[in-house]
């Protein structure tokens, strides 16, 4: 008989992109997907820590699924990921109907664990070393790469794919437990990288997208020979067959002239950067351990600005940092209505137990300050996205062909291949633009004449042909001190999710 599961991912693309390949190893043992959680054999929850939001997403679904395992007891219920390997014991004991747990080290295991828990092996518990539990290198070693196959029905289109540039980070910034719960910072070799790259291309993926948790950190030393993202980047621009490449998440000291001219003058890389400033004081700053002022990143900024002037950057921003004052959540406020940010993800600070901001800082902004701030600092991102949006009403857009818009999504439309739905798809700067057109289209690059704006995409119709796309280094930015700025994840504006970038 087949043996089913169900997954459920929340969090970053790191996490997408690990439940991709924990259900790729399961398939290639026999198992099928489940069409709900309640008619599966194995129900996994691929998890985050970043915010205790996401943590309690999660304790819901377990309780959830408690009904399920009581009636069918044979049924594995797993916890993967990030908080597997914070919480550890801490999960059984909350949820003793959990049967593993295994951290973001360790899920090359899961078919074999999966298989010792059916036949009676009891509960597992799999995860790494602690950061402070021996050498760099033993720790490096307990958070194992996992890079098997590929599995395109895990993706939302088959045609658009993460690429995973290296795990675990080294900035250990005050507020963000990744680096604990993701190990050390460690590359992957870059013939590994582009091998992966013409695999999925072979396959039908016309855009990648490299994640790490600071991606443009990457470094892979071989032989004498250093590789970077930059080198790693022309790799890449030069396979046959692709079409877009984009990259998340960026660390601002880390955006280097070389990397900056890469994406300048690399034809398939999309002229977006996901450069999070996280704050716009440099007490709050220093108090977030980000390692550089406002000063330095806004001379960044302005070698982007310089060397690409439409390129679409965004930032993450959080509200409520500890001993954050009136007067320095307006320098965040202020930088939001000057830099002119597209889009941002923002949230709230919510303290994470390992982090050296829980440990050492109170969380002593009151919870109606945050959402204050938040709905502020939203207030202003939607104010700056609609008048970046307006510049291209009137032009003609190629625009990556990515399915149904969020809205025809919701009211679970089919209208098959000649059908007409409404349909979404993204330009070369990653801004968002939905048009009527047949299903057909999907996957295909398309021309958009661009008929109106809204804070969070534009909505057009199919170009007629007799014209090509305006290239956007042809409009008009001078005297424009609002740049064109976009986000990475399909169909989002700024708010609280649970979804995010890469931390960076």
């Amino acid at each position: 008989m087949t043996k089913r599961l169900w997954i459920e991912t929340v969090g970053c693309q790191m996490n997408v992109l690990d439940s991709e390949l924990v259900v790729a190893a399961l398939r290639r043992q026999g198992w099928e997907m489940a069409p709900a959680a309640d008619a599966a054999d194995a129900v996994f929850y691929n998890t985050c820590s970043v915010r205790q939001h996401a943590e309690d997403k999660i304790y819901s679904a377990l309780g959830r699924i408690r009904s399920v395992k009581a009636k069918r007891p044979d049924v594995v219920v797993g916890v993967l990921g990030c908080m597997a390997q914070k919480d550890q014991e801490q999960i059984r004991k909350r949820a003793p109907w959990v049967d593993l747990v295994v951290g973001p080290g360790q899920l090359h295991q899961v078919p074999t664990l999966v298989d010792d828990v059916l036949a009676g092996g009891g509960p597992r518990i799999e995860v790494s070393l602690d950061r402070k539990a021996g050498s760099r290198d033993a720790i490096a070693r307990s958070f194992e790469s996992y890079d098997p196959d590929r599995d395109a029905a895990m993706r939302p289109t088959p045609f658009q794919a993460f690429i995973r540039t290296q795990t675990g980070c080294d900035k250990f910034c005050a507020f963000c437990v990744v680096p604990h719960v993701r190990g050390p910072e460690q590359a992957r070799s870059p013939e590994t990288i582009v091998a992966e790259a013409r695999k999925l291309v072979a396959e039908g993926c016309r855009e990648i997208t490299l994640i790490g948790q600071t991606v443009n950190s990457y470094k892979w030393s071989d032989g004498g020979r250093t590789t970077r993202l930059a080198d790693l980047l022309a790799l890449l621009d030069a396979i046959d067959g692709l079409d877009r490449i984009k990259f998340v998440t960026n660390y601002p000291r880390d955006m280097t002239d070389d990397l900056i001219a890469a994406v300048r003058d690399l034809p398939k890389v999309c002229h977006y950067l996901h450069v999070p400033a996280q704050h716009g004081s440099d007490d709050v700053l220093g108090r977030m351990k980000r390692g550089y002022t406002i000063g330095e990143y806004m001379e960044m900024h302005g070698r982007i600005r310089a060397a690409i002037p439409h390129a679409a950057v965004t930032s993450d921003f959080i509200v409520g940092f500890c001993g954050e004052t009136d007067a320095e959540f307006q320098t965040t406020l202020d930088l939001v209505k000057t830099v002119g940010f597209k889009n941002s993800f923002i949230f709230k600070y919510s303290p994470r137990p390992g982090t050296k901001a829980f440990d050492r800082l109170p969380d002593d902004v009151p919870e109606e300050v945050k959402k204050e701030r938040n709905r502020l600092l939203l207030e202003a991102q939607e104010e700056v996205s609609l008048a970046g949006n307006r510049r291209f009403v009137g032009t003609r857009q190629q625009v990556l062909v990515e399915g149904l818009s969020t809205r025809d999504e919701k009211r679970a439309v089919d209208p098959g291949p000649d059908g007409v739905a409404q349909l979404t798809g993204r330009t070369m700067c990653d801004r968002i633009i939905v048009f009527d057109a047949p299903t057909r289209l999907v996957g295909r690059l398309v021309d958009i004449d661009i008929l109106a704006a809204g804070a969070w995409s534009l909505s057009g119709v199919v170009a007629d042909g007799l014209a090509d796309a305006v290239p956007l280094d042809t409009l008009d930015f001078s005297g424009d001190t609002t740049p064109l700025y976009d986000i990475s994840l399909p169909h989002s504006k700024p708010q609280a999710a649970t979804s995010e970038p890469s931390r960076g």
